[in-house]
């Protein structure tokens, strides 16, 4: 038995104005899917429990079965095992943001223009990285390079009682004063945001991008903190070998903790850009390898809603549909015997440009076992089911059928 999982991030959304009053799941041409919603079980998740934040951290955990109520410790030190940070005990690690800010004089007047500082590329935030550490890392801080706009910093004997370290992409549009934690604990940490503007502003990295037509990454932005995370081994925890291919360092490292391969994708992104095809061939060959569950991450419509593209958030999940699902589903017909799990992690809807806790729509599509399904597979569709799951780390176990 073969198991895939195609978590389209962010997918779920709220019906656009944008879009003409749909989804983009609704808009979007999805023959893949809508094909084998028709025989699939259908329905809703929970994947975010109340009194958590609806994160990818969290709502990944849930999908792959972890209950991120018991062993969630914070996103960056997921982030950490990705790139390669080996956390002491003490240490406290943080995401480390790239961002673009506007101009005003005062740091707390500025406006968060990009949270992603035009998807700055790997290469030019390395030099940005580099720079802040030399200018900040000492004995306490040590700042790590990741990929794109994604970095890390770890802190020394460091406390995760920070109070509000708000998400960037949260606030894309809004002057940052209000979402400056004004914790005692955390006043250093902002002094180091404020202090890397003056840093980055004039950086040639910038200087060269502004030339170029790019938005700069003039200011670092630090927040996810957390430490040292403990996750079950994904083996022993549900009798099935596990991979995990994703652009992102996240679920990379969210792989790393659990014993999982967590393969190398050359032109992933984690954007409309990235390599779907490459992305594919990795689950395929995972699959050859002898890998008996393979969970395919695609950030790309998350994006899209975090940047207010309803465009193409519909094209993202096109991509996917055609490219990733259409190609790893040909191979696994060959096979014969399998399951499809295809869902998103949390919604991420275009109005609000940020991620909700809502439950998702997911699919689960056994190719011995055909169920009633629906005709296509959109948010309506899967609530009108009246299949509903409200343990979110349960789907795992409703697609292995334990």
């Amino acid at each position: 038995m073969k198991y895939l999982v195609v978590l389209c991030d962010g997918m779920a959304d709220t019906k656009s104005e944008y879009l003409g009053g749909k989804t983009p799941m609704e808009l979007a041409y999805k023959p893949v899917m809508d094909s084998l919603a028709k025989t699939s079980l259908v329905g809703k998740c929970r994947t975010v429990a109340a009194g958590l934040k609806p994160g990818s951290d969290v709502a990944n955990l849930s999908v792959l079965g972890y209950d991120p109520a018991v062993c969630y410790t914070g996103r960056s030190p997921l982030e950490a095992a990705s790139i390669g940070v080996d956390l002491k005990a003490t240490d406290v690690a943080l995401r480390c943001n790239l961002v673009t800010l506007s101009d005003e004089e005062n740091y707390c007047d500025k406006t968060m223009v990009d949270y992603c500082a035009d998807d700055i590329s790997t290469a030019e935030a390395a030099e940005i990285i580099k720079t802040v550490d030399e200018a900040f890392g000492n004995e306490i801080y040590k700042f790590y390079s990741g990929v794109s706009y994604r970095h890390c910093l770890v802190v020394a004997n460091g406390t995760t009682d920070l109070g509000n370290m708000t998400p960037p992409h949260d606030i894309s549009g809004r002057v940052i004063k209000e979402y400056l934690s004004d914790s005692e604990n955390a006043k250093e940490l902002i002094g180091l945001m404020e202090k890397s503007y003056a840093l980055l502003k004039d950086h040639p990295v910038n200087i060269k991008r502004i030339k170029e037509g790019k938005r700069p990454a003039n200011s670092i932005w630090l927040w996810g903190e957390g430490r040292k995370p403990e996750l079950q081994d994904f083996y022993a925890k549900n009798g099935v070998t596990g991979a995990i291919v994703s652009a992102v360092d996240l679920l990379k490292g969210i792989g790393i903790c659990a014993n999982m391969k967590t393969p190398e994708v050359e032109g992933a992104t984690g954007y409309l850009d990235t390599n779907f095809e490459g992305k594919a061939q990795a689950a395929i060959d995972a699959f050859k390898k002898g890998i008996d569950l393979v969970y395919v991450h695609v950030e790309a419509p998350d994006e899209c809603g975090h940047r207010g593209e309803p465009e193409n958030k519909v094209k993202a999940i096109e991509l996917i549909d055609q490219k990733i699902l259409k190609v790893v589903k040909e191979y696994l017909d060959a096979t014969d015997d399998y399951r499809i799990l295809i869902m998103p992690d949390h919604p991420t809807p275009l109005n609000i440009k940020t991620h909700s806790s809502e439950p998702v729509p997911f699919l689960i599509f056994d190719s011995k076992n055909k169920e009633n399904g629906v005709d296509t597979f959109t948010e309506e569709t899967a609530e009108s089911t009246g299949v509903f799951i409200e343990h979110g780390p349960s789907v795992m176990d409703k697609l292995l059928k334990k």
